[in-house]
């Protein structure tokens, strides 16, 4: 992603999803068919370790980045490659993903990712050398791709009613509460230098868990896959991953370098590939074959709508976890380990604020979405108020916690509010699919964030310095949850 000296950040989160097919939409709140299997409680607990693993892996690096550097003498270049080249084909391959798992079962592809992951993640710990570090990496990505979609489709096609609606919402959880665990949890394990693994043991973690998720995985997850499995679509799914590497790998490699000229034309490319994809797509549609993304899918009002919910929600998300990391590291000369601490009443708050979004749902319904964005910029004033006037060697974790509290309850709302409102659309057959679509619009909204208001942040340090940066960046954050205010008033208050 972004690197900002030898603090490097990137900024994620999770993935849902939408979908839609030839065939006539079964109702979105329809329960699951008498004999269609159902995901009981370890079972739901592995798939959520499956939504984790890549959330926490893509943050868990960051920390370690430094120490990698020294240990493979990594070129700033290489080291962005390490962050980068895993999001990219995390990103590139979400509906892939999703699509296989409705065609072959999505518990089956579910164990592949599983595995793959365990499998990758080992070879980057054991890798010699940063560019096979960075081969690595994308691999790993890849076996994100394939892994993460299944979760959501699991769970919207094997359960329905209020179980769904708990399910969603601590699948919305997961993400706050990886991104707090990732940077703790890395700090943790390259300051131990366990057995002189220093760097290697946020890599070499991950083999016990996803050994552990395997195992459970094969006794508790239920199969589900679409009734009419898709056809391939090679020209889509070729166009599709252009258009996404064209888009997001100068975003997150262009800053950094420079913005050189290959960046600049690539980024350029992106809308071209982007109609290109868009009208293959439509052929396809029209012509009664298997597209990989129907275009009716995002034509689809509750589909539209909810996409476009999440756009202030990830951009601003990332951006926050962006500035606040390098506020953190740089500005307030915190340790990896204190500044993941720093953002634990964020966690914590983020995910007590997902278990009870259900209940809030029920009784104010879209409305839920103005009360999480007032106190979400209750929580982005007040750590703005304190950067602007507290003394900065006065500024501790103890005096940031009030504030990130308050914006870990308005994103623990928020996250699992957005998966509800878009699967309210979603046929539990297409589920797949649909997870990936909206899973890669989510990564393509973060990658933006960093890209927009990391760099404006980063613009503005030299001139006006971080309080006033920091303070600039948090407003204009603010006015993107009004406009997420404004539009969830507007919409009608059941959320399906």
């Amino acid at each position: 992603m972004t690197t900002l000296g030898t603090t490097p950040t990137t900024s994620t989160g999770t993935g849902t999803g939408t979908a839609t097919g030839t065939a006539p939409p079964e109702p979105a709140t329809a329960p699951p068919t008498r004999d269609a299997p159902r995901l009981g409680p370890i079972g739901l607990f592995t798939v959520l370790i499956g939504a984790a693993l890549p959330m926490i892996d893509f943050f868990i690096v960051n920390v370690a980045l430094p120490s990698i550097a020294r240990d493979l003498d990594a070129s700033p270049a290489g080291l962005e490659m390490v962050v980068a080249g895993y999001a990219v084909a995390y990103a590139v391959l979400l509906v892939l993903g999703g699509r296989l798992g409705d065609t072959f079962g999505r518990r089956r592809l579910f164990l592949l990712g599983v595995v793959a992951f365990g499998l990758t993640s080992l070879a980057c710990g054991i890798a010699p050398n940063a560019w096979a570090l960075v081969a690595a990496r994308v691999a790993q990505g890849a076996a994100s791709a394939l892994m993460l979609p299944q979760v959501l489709a699991t769970i919207h096609a094997t359960t329905s009613g209020e179980r769904r609606a708990k399910a969603v919402s601590l699948y919305g959880s997961v993400g706050g509460v990886s991104v707090v665990l990732g940077q703790v949890l890395g700090g943790v394990l390259v300051a131990a230098d366990l057995a002189g693994t220093g760097w290697r043991a946020v890599f070499l973690v991950n083999v016990p868990v996803a050994t552990a998720a395997l195992l459970l995985a094969v006794r508790t997850v239920p199969d589900s896959r679409a009734e009419r499995p898709a056809r391939g679509d090679l020209a889509g799914t070729v166009l599709l991953a252009a258009s996404l590497t064209a888009l997001l790998l100068p975003l997150t490699e262009g800053r950094a370098a420079g913005w050189p000229l290959w960046s600049v034309l690539t980024l350029l490319a992106a809308p071209f590939l982007t109609w290109a994809f868009v009208a293959v797509e439509r052929r396809a549609e029209r012509s009664g074959g298997s597209p990989l993304l129907p275009p009716s899918l995002v034509a689809a009002p509750a589909v539209r709508r909810g996409l476009i919910l999440g756009l202030p929600i990830f951009v601003g998300f990332a951006s926050w976890m962006f500035v606040s990391a390098v506020t953190l590291q740089q500005g307030l000369h915190y340790g990896a380990l204190k500044a993941g601490l720093t953002l634990v009443p964020m966690g914590v708050t983020q995910f007590a604020a997902s278990v009870l979004a259900p209940r809030l749902a029920a009784r104010f319904g879209a409305r839920t979405l103005a009360l999480s964005a007032a106190v979400h910029i209750a929580g982005l004033a007040t750590v703005a108020l304190t950067a602007l006037w507290v003394p900065w060697d006065r500024i501790t974790p103890l005096v940031l916690a009030p504030g990130l509290a308050l914006i870990g309850i308005g994103g623990g709302l928020q996250l699992p509010l957005y998966y509800r409102i878009v699967l309210a659309a979603v046929p539990a057959a297409r589920a797949g699919a649909g997870s990936g679509l909206a899973a890669t619009v989510q990564q393509a909204c973060l990658a933006v964030g960093v890209a927009t208001l990391g760099s404006l942040f980063l613009a503005l340090v030299p001139g006006a310095g971080m309080r006033t940066a920091l303070a600039v960046v948090l407003a204009v954050q603010a006015a993107g949850l009004l406009g997420l205010a404004t539009l969830s008033v507007r919409m009608p208050r059941n959320l399906g």
